[in-house]
């Protein structure tokens, strides 16, 4: 099966739609973002979340922050795992407490071979609980760009990865995502957004294509 990530929620209200539509993970942004939310906002959505009988993972999503600032947010707000979506340094993974999914930028220019050779650097210094995400690199972007790159690229790894693909997926193309690359995850954001705010009924067809694509 599967799994299913909604990314930049901002209300609890999006965040039990995702939820009660079967959503695996629900991802709040800590990044300077227009989805940005504060410790006090979160706390609020992973207490609505946490009170359900089985609640998804809540992700902090987190760009170039001091490790020990990762640490005491997802303490504070009770995260589950942290996204590292910059340019974090080998060595910085050992420092976070949770477990981690690692964003990795994938370019128009990226082979699988290219890929895959990543992915196994970065391996090296993950534990075995570690996810790793696929991403869009858009110059000046760390995320929530809503483009995607060539799916075709992770088809190899995602053999041997825990692979989440995002960027630029939505109810209409994420079949075609999960049927090219078969991974283990996919990640929304703007993708089951109307006018720039969360889509409750946009979130619930995004978790039922990609439930129709596991069921075929």
């Amino acid at each position: 099966m599967t799994r299913v990530k909604i990314c930049g929620i901002c209300h609890g209200e999006h965040a039990l739609a995702a939820a009660e539509a079967g959503a695996d993970f629900i991802g709040m942004v800590f990044a300077e973002s227009k989805r940005k939310v504060d410790t006090a906002r979160a706390k609020e959505v992973v207490a609505q979340v946490k009170s359900l009988a089985n609640p998804p993972d809540i992700v902090g999503v987190f760009v170039n922050t001091p490790a020990i600032e990762v640490n005491r947010i997802a303490e504070q707000c009770g995260l589950d795992r942290v996204q590292l979506s910059g340019d974090e340094p080998f060595d910085y993974l050992g420092k976070i407490g949770k477990p981690i999914i690692k964003a990795i930028k994938v370019s128009r220019k990226h082979t699988a071979d290219r890929l895959m050779e990543e992915l196994e650097r970065w391996s090296r210094h993950t534990e075995g609980d570690s996810l790793f995400l696929l991403d869009c690199d858009i110059a000046g972007s760390y995320g929530g760009s809503g483009q995607s790159f060539d799916w075709e690229v992770a088809q190899a790894a995602a053999r041997k990865y825990p692979l989440i693909i995002a960027g630029g997926l939505s109810p209409e193309n994420v079949g075609e995502a999960i049927r090219i690359a078969r991974p283990w995850g996919v990640d929304v954001s703007s993708g089951v957004e109307t006018a720039g705010v969360k889509d409750t009924a946009r979130i619930r067809e995004f978790v039922s294509a990609v439930r129709r694509e596991d069921g075929r």
